[in-house]
């Protein structure tokens, strides 16, 4: 940090102190800002400054001082982002929004919960539960995500199959505009079909329009029942006819979780059940609602294929639905026993290309020399990719970032996506010109330039430099 940055800080930190922060609100010491400056990609850069406000008003006042000065503006949950969404790319304020937690209301006639950004994702679920609700999105950082973090980033999860994602149950939101002015979009109604859809432009806007300081959401009746099957398949093609034949069935998982033959072998030991060698991959399928129709769905099921699996195991009670979970669970830190470092990408294809998009990953996994495990949301097409490398090889660490050059294209290339759920960031902002037209994306660039003319909110993110 230069002297003159040390200076602004200064004055910056004076300033707000005056306007009623309290001095635990301004972040300032080296130590303490470097808590500020990371998310899940490892990525670190440290802010000039870090707030901690804790009401929409004052939001409002870091945006106006902010503006004065014409700084930068980095919005900020738990740090939990996949794609580097909440790392400062310039010298500017991060404003963390964890202290705006407050679940405001849970409206049990319209089955609406409004909450502040800072709310974690599983407590919420936990506190409507209460009530015989049912909050669906379930991303795997549900534990310590942030709703506001969810949001922007359009998160998704194991249950997206059957409910969708993170959007699919913002009904309305508050925000300020980089200039401290408020908007408010959506409502409690079922429909409403008034004015331009602002709703659903901030949602995975990943923190370049707007910061949301409040936010209306859908919830469902609570499900009377859940039911957890294990499936082993001898071959990536015979899963995803599964996947096809459950659904043409008329069978609504709310879950379809898959791990290729990469996964298995990693989780293989930790299990309380035992899989052939034989299994290339695993669908862990989870059928959630009336106790009748679960019991019928899930009878289908095993007649369905109780031939073609190589193994199919039902969970009977809590306990054992737990343990076919663990197949899950355990998967991302037994990958780490494959190599000390991965890079994790979380790409998304049509459900029939699922088994091609796999086929030719593992054909490129044997050309760079380098484990590429794959696992996801086959019900979705969304599908984790992690090549698995050390770092400290410099042939290695060559080799893995010209893989994620090919894993875009071959994505592309079979009608996918680059971000089935984490997001563009600054991590996949040099491959966004190859999925989009340079007419498209000028009409975005239009969108941000609206919304934030300077440039000043979380910049450097989901564009190409």
């Amino acid at each position: 940090m230069t002297e003159l940055t040390e200076i602004l800080q200064r004055q910056l930190a004076l300033k707000l102190l005056k306007n009623g922060f309290h001095p635990e609100q301004v972040v300032t010491s080296a130590a303490a800002l470097s808590c500020y400056g990371y998310d899940a990609t490892r990525q670190q850069t440290e802010p000039m400054l870090a707030l901690l406000p804790e009401n929409e008003e004052q939001v409002k006042t870091i945006l106006k001082i902010a503006g004065e000065k014409s700084l930068k503006i980095f919005p900020r949950g738990a740090g939990s982002g996949m794609s580097g969404g909440s790392i400062p790319t310039d010298d500017g304020i991060i404003i963390s929004l964890t202290r705006m937690k407050q679940i405001l209301e849970i409206d049990e006639e319209n089955m609406i919960a409004t909450v502040e950004p800072g709310v974690i994702t599983g407590e919420l679920q936990e506190e409507v539960s209460r009530c015989g609700l049912f909050y669906p999105p379930d991303p795997a950082s549900l534990a310590f995500s942030t709703i506001g973090g969810n949001v922007t980033e359009n998160a998704g999860g194991p249950r997206a199959v059957k409910y969708g994602v993170t959007g699919n149950f913002v009904m309305g939101l508050e925000a300020y505009l980089v200039n401290g002015e408020k908007i408010k979009c959506g409502n409690k109604c079922i429909k409403s079909v008034s004015g331009y859809d602002l709703t659903s432009l901030l949602v995975g806007s990943e923190g370049t329009l707007a910061i949301i300081t409040k936010i209306l959401l859908k919830l469902l009746p609570a499900p009377e029942t859940v039911k957890t099957s294990l499936l082993a398949f001898a071959s990536m093609s015979a899963a995803a006819r599964a996947v096809n034949a459950m659904l043409k069935h008329q069978i609504n998982p709310s879950t379809i979780e898959f791990l290729d033959h990469h996964s298995i072998n990693a989780v293989r030991s930790a299990l309380p059940f035992t899989l052939p060698e034989a299994a290339d991959t695993v669908l862990l399928v989870e059928i959630d609602g009336p106790d009748a129709l679960v019991k019928a769905q899930s009878e289908k099921l095993s007649r369905l294929f109780q031939d073609e699996a190589l193994v199919l195991i039902e969970a009977k009670d809590e306990n054992e639905r737990e343990q076919l979970w663990l197949a899950r669970r355990k998967l991302s830190p037994a990958i780490a026993n494959i190599a000390p470092h991965k890079i994790n990408e979380d790409i998304a294809v049509p459900l029939a290309a699922i088994p091609e998009v796999i086929s030719r990953l593992e054909k490129l996994s044997q050309e760079i020399d380098l484990p590429i495990v794959c696992f996801g949301h086959a019900g979705d097409g969304n599908i984790h990719v992690n090549v698995m490398l050390d770092k400290n090889d410099p042939a290695q660490a060559i080799r893995g970032h010209k893989a994620i050059d090919e894993i875009f294209a071959i994505t592309l290339e079979l009608g996918g996506t680059l971000s089935g759920e984490h997001g563009i960031g600054n991590t996949k902002s040099a491959y966004f010109s190859k999925e989009w037209t340079p007419a498209t994306i000028a009409t975005m660039k239009a969108i941000k330039k609206a919304f934030d003319p300077g440039n000043r909110l979380n910049p450097g993110k989901i564009f190409p430099a």
